[in-house]
Order: C-alpha cells, then structure tokens, then sequence
C-alpha cells in the first residue's frame, strides 16, 4: 500500500432513517460507531507498519473485521492456496469481498461501480482491488496488465466471471477475457475454483437488481444477529492442462456447480 488516506466522509451516505423500524436504525448506528472506531485503531497500526517500511496487514484485517461488524461468519470449507493462484469465484454481494479479504489476504478483479461505493470502495483501494469497467473492451489489454503485475508481485488475485452479482441459486455465464492473463500462465500459477453462499440468508443478501449500494449495505447493518458465510474453497487445478481461456473458465464454472449442495456437493453450513 502506497499511502494512508483519510477515511471517506461517504459514511454519511448510509441511510439513516428509520422504515424499518427503530431497533433496526439502532443496530446500523452502532455497527456504524464500531466500524470507525476499529477504522481509526486500525489506521495508527497501518501508520506504524508503514513507518517501519513493512508490508501492512492491515487493510485486508480491516476488510474482514468490516465483514464481522456486518454480521458475516466466515465457515471455510478446504484449504486456500497463498499466492501463485487466481481464485475464480461466484458473486453474491460486496460482502464476499470483506470476507474473502479478511480469509485470504487476496487481492480483486471488481466492477469499476464498486470503486463509488461508501466506505468498500475506499477499502477496496487500500486492499489493491484492481477496478474494471465492464464492456470497455478497449481497456482490456491495461486491465490485464495490472492483473500481471499483481500476480508478478505476489499477490493472491480474486477474479468473480460472473461479471456481476447472482441471487446464489444458479450460476450466470462465466467471462474469460481477463483470463487472458493466463494466456500462457506464469509457471507455477494454479487457479483455485471457490464457491460462496450465505446458507439460509443467501436470498435476503444478496445484492442484485438496482439496489444503490448504500441502501444495500444500510440494510446488512441493521439486519438483526448474524449471518454465515461458506467459503467452499476448491481443488486448484494447473490452468496450462487447459487450451485457452475459455476452456479454463469452463473448467472453473463446471467444478463450482458441481460442489453446491443441488448437485450433491454439500450443504451450506448454518
């Protein structure tokens, strides 16, 4: 990380009022408080680790304590591989970015939306998300560049192919063409498939239609107690044994389906 920005004044955006009823404004006031004040102990140790010239932890700690105050337990299912690996994994919400984060220490592929998103989009930054507008098709040879750079420097490297957010109850359509960067792979890269549910509140979370994101993430907090989220990490396969990008999203998408609980790959723990 290349420096410390002073937190968005975007926490403002949140949604403040009470429809929903006053014990629901309470718990996002409160998770709000808690967010900020574990932002500001998390900066002062950010500071110290970069005055020290190591690499900070913090961000991606951050990340996955965000996904805590919000409610999210991680419940992870197989073993995450460290670096030389792009996991490729379904899409349910802002969510499995904090979690995802907080479990792996990876880095992102996002929808460049998300870089306006109160609070995530700023945390996102600090965690070295890589932003992409979809449809730019001429953007995409820059894009894959920077997803080379974060490979070369040891980065893990979360890719969603979906390309948007899913309800969790089918996959939509893998897009290959940021796997372009594994046209050919960098000797020892594995991608590692993952799968992603919130068990029994996968359709209340997730984050689809046209739904702001603030309006989103103001529901997650004053939702009441928390929630699971299943991280199924997969086993990593060598993309090289794959001819070509769209062979290895195929592959990545074949073994995701396979693992969920309709295919009789295990259920989502509660």
């Amino acid at each position: 990380m290349s420096r410390v920005v002073p937190p968005p004044a975007a926490f403002s955006t949140f949604d403040l009022r009470s429809p929903p009823g006053a014990a629901g404004t309470l718990r996002l006031i409160l998770r709000l408080a808690a967010l900020l004040l574990t932002l500001a102990t998390y900066l002062v140790l950010n500071g110290l680790w970069r005055l020290a010239r190591r690499p900070s932890p913090w961000p991606r700690r951050f990340l996955g304590r965000f996904g805590r105050i919000a409610g999210a337990r991680a419940h992870v299912t197989g073993t995450p591989l460290k670096r030389d690996v792009v996991f490729l994994s379904n899409h349910l919400s802002w969510i499995d970015i904090a979690v995802l984060a907080g479990t792996t220490g990876t880095t992102f592929v996002a929808k460049s939306e998300l870089a306006d998103v109160p609070a995530i989009g700023w945390l996102c930054k600090l965690n070295h998300t890589l932003f992409v507008r979809r449809g730019d098709r001429m953007g995409i040879a820059e894009q894959i560049g920077s997803i080379a750079q974060a490979l070369r420097d040891g980065w893990a490297v979360t890719l969603f192919p979906e390309g948007t957010t899913g309800d969790g109850t089918a996959l939509l359509p893998f897009k290959a063409a940021l796997l372009a960067v594994l046209e050919p792979p960098p000797p020892g890269l594995m991608v590692q498939p993952v799968r992603l549910d919130y068990g029994p509140a996968t359709p209340e979370l997730a984050w689809i239609g046209d739904e702001p994101g603030q309006h989103h993430a103001a529901r997650v907090f004053r939702r009441r107690g928390t929630f699971p989220v299943n991280l199924h990490f997969l086993e990593p396969f060598d993309p090289a044994a794959f001819p070509g990008r769209k062979a290895v999203a195929a592959e990545a998408r074949r073994r995701i389906e396979q693992s969920s609980p309709a295919r009789g790959g295990g259920s989502p723990k509660g």
